[in-house]
């Protein structure tokens, strides 16, 4: 009974699996458009962001940084403007605390949606395979429903199974290339927003410790 049903689902062809790539392939390049499009709606400018931490650095005025990283968009000015508020309430580990908190999740919200563009990469080969082989599954059906025209219905089930696996790796390929291409871009703006981090933290360790010495000594 099983056989049966499982010989019957096989002997669809490979049609099906090649829609299915299809529609992989829609979903992918749309994940991809909207993943690119979020990345760099969420991009601080770098110029203006290394001034206004410059200006800091020099002047050691919180409340102008905390206002100028609110005047920009991206994630590196509020994920730096999120580390200046808990400073202003908690000290330093509160604004330790707050950077590291702030940069997973933002980080988490740059990997959205990239598990889709990753599986597909590596399963769509696989996936043109089955169709494939249900395909060629197929080709010999016929040929044993139809003797008479054997070599002729088998050469173009055959081929036109092939035709599954070309889709799944014209599919697979591009969606490698883009999911690497997302992931390299999503870790550059992470390692550049934990080297600011670091940074705006080690000056208001630094200012906090001499605060505190300037205290001790009056």
């Amino acid at each position: 009974m099983l056989q049966e049903k499982m010989f019957a689902f096989a002997l669809l062809g490979a049609e099906w699996v090649m829609w299915l790539l299809v529609i992989l392939s829609i979903v992918c390049i749309t994940v991809a458009a909207e993943r690119f499009y979020y990345q760099i709606k969420n991009q601080t400018p770098l110029s203006k962001l290394q001034k206004i931490l410059q200006d800091f650095f020099t002047n050691n005025d919180v409340v102008a940084c905390q206002k100028g990283l609110q005047e920009l968009d991206g994630i590196e000015a509020k994920t730096l403007s999120a580390g200046l508020e808990a400073y202003e309430r908690g000290g330093v580990h509160s604004a330790e605390q707050a950077i590291a908190g702030v940069l997973i999740f933002e980080k988490s919200k740059l990997d959205k949606g990239l598990i889709v563009i990753g599986t597909t990469g590596s399963n769509a080969p696989f996936i043109g395979l089955f169709g494939t082989v249900l395909g060629i599954i197929k080709a010999f059906d016929d040929l044993a429903a139809n003797t008479a025209e054997g070599a002729e219905s088998v050469m173009a089930g055959i081929s036109e199974a092939l035709v599954a696996t070309a889709i799944g790796l014209l599919v697979a390929i591009p969606a490698v290339v883009l999911f690497n291409s997302l992931k390299k871009r999503n870790s550059s703006q992470v390692s550049r927003l934990e080297s600011m981090g670091h940074l705006l933290l080690s000056h208001l360790k630094h200012e906090s410790k001499q605060n505190t010495d300037i205290k001790e000594g009056s």
